[in-house]
């Protein structure tokens, strides 16, 4: 019988909404698989509210609180919004950028209450495409190997984190994924890591989406250079 999970997928404002709602039906699925032994609901640091992505106004409601020391896998949401490469007029980033987007979360409680779930050996800390910035930009990473969207790898590596290049890094209690889509690839390999093989590839085959890539860990002998 496996032992219950659940995961925690956190709202902040400006969050990407499929890398919400990707990760969410999967687990779901996975909770039906399971007989209800995966569990998955919409947080938010602030509690129980309509958080606001950052594309076309639309809107998910946190049904609770983030709870920092609950078992299970909290999920970090990146942010939707221009990419802010060119800064405005007075030298500052485009408002409602994804940069701004992720800084801005580290002027709310976030941040320590991801601080709470880094330190807990319980829990297992997730992000998808800019999701892994938040905790790094907190300085909560440095040291530990992750991955995020491919035009946010040198700024995860300049907090400290040892930058990787794959669809899905796992770094035992922190695994990340890269690009948007990505949120799949994760949720189906925690599926898999938590709840076995055969019910990943169930949700797999209901999906119609057939996981990519390899998994990298930092295990195995480092590959000589090409």
């Amino acid at each position: 019988m496996l032992n219950p999970v659940h995961v925690q997928i956190v709202l902040f404002d400006g969050f990407d909404p499929l890398d919400v709602v990707a990760p969410f039906e999967v687990l779901h699925a996975g909770g039906t698989a399971t007989g209800g032994a995966v569990s998955v609901e919409l947080v938010s640091a602030e509690g129980p509210r309509e958080v606001v992505s950052g594309t076309g106004g639309l809107a998910l409601r946190a049904t609770g609180g983030l709870d920092p020391a609950r078992p299970g896998v909290v999920l970090l949401p990146g942010a939707a919004g221009p990419l802010g490469e060119t800064p405005g007029e007075d030298g500052e980033p485009e408002p409602g950028s994804i940069p701004v987007l992720l800084a801005a979360t580290l002027a709310t409680s976030l941040p320590g209450l991801l601080a709470e779930a880094v330190g807990d050996p319980a829990v297992v800390v997730a992000g998808v495409c800019g999701g892994s910035l938040i905790p790094a930009m907190a300085g909560l990473l440095e040291g530990r190997h992750a991955t995020t969207h491919h035009l946010g790898l040198d700024l995860l590596d300049a907090t400290g984190v040892h930058a990787v290049r794959a669809r899905v890094v796992d770094d035992g209690d922190l695994v990340t994924g890269a690009g948007v889509t990505s949120g799949l690839d994760l949720a189906l390999y925690l599926l898999e890591r938590e709840a076995g093989p055969r019910v990943a590839h169930a949700v797999e085959e209901l999906f119609a989406y057939e996981r990519r890539g390899t998994v990298w860990r930092p295990a195995g002998p480092v590959p000589a250079a090409f």
